[in-house]
């Protein structure tokens, strides 16, 4: 049963057809279905979708730095400090308020609080975001984004040099199982995730690199990367504002702590977004440039390791 709506274009998410099962809205042969159940042919099902429930969210107008819109969806650059969605602690002022003062008929699209969004960045990552002004357009970017048909590209300046010029993460994430807010490469229970990486500039004591999401998993980036000690510079979460001062130079030590100033957040940047639109097929591609803490830290690192006379 559950292997048949997943296949049948009814026009529901996955999510929503499985919470639809549970509650007993799949009917065969006018029967409560379960999702084991097998089907024959012949079998008549029925789906009972309910009127969803009006949101408890409310509008704030926060402003938002769009750089693509139509009646489909809406493409937007993300600053850093600004939480996607509601969650633990996180009540108001997230992306979706800004978004349901833009586009109040977002409210009906997607999952339950956190309308419209098909992926997120974490509070502190900037850059390209895609949201679905649709459920037509929701349901094709989820699936695009589950194909790996949408390309997702992020620079980040990691601590150390990682060696080779480019390489590839195949490392499955789960849990952290002594600090729960964080995740971690575990080696049984984890969901599959893939990062291909490649280096773009070396400072020696830190490492500016491009990065390509094969999958979405919770601080994906982060996580891969801290998992071979090279943590995103500024990471609070996974050992970024942390050195071996010990193993430092005075003159290493001095740029390390400049830069950490500069960077009150992981230096992570969704620079590049491409995609299928949901609806004509048209390719849309669109690059971010840098923020400013994140340029001036690059700025730093070249000067520091710029050839003295």
């Amino acid at each position: 049963m559950d292997r048949w709506l997943a296949k049948a274009r009814i026009g529901l998410s996955r999510n929503r057809l499985q919470g639809l099962l549970e509650l007993g809205l799949v009917c065969v042969n006018g029967k409560v279905a379960g999702k084991s159940l097998k089907l024959k042919e012949g079998d008549r099902i029925t789906v009972e979708v309910p009127a969803r429930r009006p949101s408890k969210l409310v509008a704030e107008q926060i402003p938002l730095a769009i750089v693509y819109e139509d009646d489909h969806l809406l493409v937007l650059d993300k600053p850093a400090g600004l939480v996607v969605h509601p969650g633990a602690g996180v009540h108001t002022g997230t992306l979706v308020h800004a978004l349901l003062h833009h586009a109040p008929s977002i409210a009906t699209v997607g999952g339950e609080g956190r309308p419209g969004i098909v992926h997120r960045l974490d509070k502190e990552t900037s850059g390209l975001m895609v949201v679905a002004k649709t459920e037509t357009a929701y349901l094709a970017l989820v699936e695009a984004l589950r194909t790996r048909a949408v390309k997702r590209i992020y620079k980040a300046i990691i601590w150390g040099d990682p060696g080779p010029d480019q390489g590839l993460f195949d490392l499955p994430i789960g849990r952290d199982t002594k600090v729960r807010t964080r995740m971690a490469v575990v080696r049984s229970g984890g969901k599959t995730a893939r990062t291909r990486w490649k280096v773009l500039e070396r400072f020696g004591l830190l490492t500016l690199v491009e990065a390509r999401l094969e999958t979405g998993r919770t601080h994906q980036i982060r996580v891969h990367f801290a998992s071979v000690r090279h943590s995103v510079a500024g990471d609070p979460l996974y050992g970024g504002r942390v050195r071996n001062s010990l193993s430092l130079r005075p003159s290493q030590r001095s740029l390390a702590d400049a830069l950490l100033n500069l960077l009150l957040r992981q230096a992570l940047h969704a620079a590049e977004l491409e995609l299928a639109h949901p609806v004509t097929g048209a390719k849309l591609h669109f690059e971010s440039p840098l923020p400013s803490d994140f340029a001036r830290a690059l700025e730093l690192l070249r000067e520091a390791s710029a050839p003295k006379n």
